[in-house]
């Protein structure tokens, strides 16, 4: 396995740190400590804490958000078929970063506007290609609510898995094929909700 350069051991660290912590709570020396580097190098590769946590928080949108972008602005590319890559790939994605979706929920409440190129870029590429196939096959359904359904039904189970294992519904180590049966099950349940909204 290649060694990690410092800056990726700082930027690892600090997405840790951030994630367990949020930006308000982290100290940068924790994040040196963690990195197991003194404060003055985190200082001459980033600057700040704010520079720090601007890189990380746009790696995370990129990884989150940016899926979205490519294939759903693909006007070849079939809604069934974008319906069933987005939970696909979200689906991959949170099961290597189960700590996702809680860090860009806590700083999409307490830093909003730090996302907001990130998700009108997405919105202006693939809002019009959405409409269109939506509109011609017959749809009624909006494209908030079609992106809110798959998205919603395919990351809150990451973000509930503590209140799902602590209440007993689910046990640690079912969680992953209970993501696995969700990520066959997700299509279906989203294609009955399309059939149901066409007029």
């Amino acid at each position: 396995m290649e060694e990690l350069t410092t800056e990726q051991k700082i930027i690892e660290a600090a997405r840790k740190i951030f994630t367990q912590k949020g930006y308000a709570a982290t100290k940068t020396r924790d994040i040196a400590e963690e990195a197991g580097i003194n404060l003055a190098l985190l200082n001459y590769y980033f600057g700040s804490k704010e520079n720090l946590f601007k890189q990380i928080v746009n790696e995370e949108l990129e990884d989150l958000f940016g899926l979205m972008s490519p294939f759903l602005s693909d006007s070849n590319t079939t809604l069934e078929e974008k319906i069933r890559i987005l939970v696909k790939d979200y689906t991959k994605l949170l099961t290597e970063n189960e700590d996702l979706p809680i860090f860009v929920l806590n700083e999409l409440k307490n830093n909003g506007n730090i996302f907001n190129h990130i998700l009108q870029q997405a919105r202006t590429m693939s809002q019009p290609i959405l409409d269109n196939q939506l509109k011609n096959n017959g749809y009624s359904i909006s494209i908030s609510d079609f992106i809110m359904n798959i998205v919603g039904l395919t990351i809150f189970p990451f973000i509930a898995k503590s209140l799902l294992i602590a209440s007993g519904i689910l046990k640690e180590e079912e969680f992953p094929q209970f993501i696995r049966n969700r990520e066959k099950l997700i299509p279906e349940w989203i294609f009955a909700i399309l059939k149901q909204s066409r007029q």
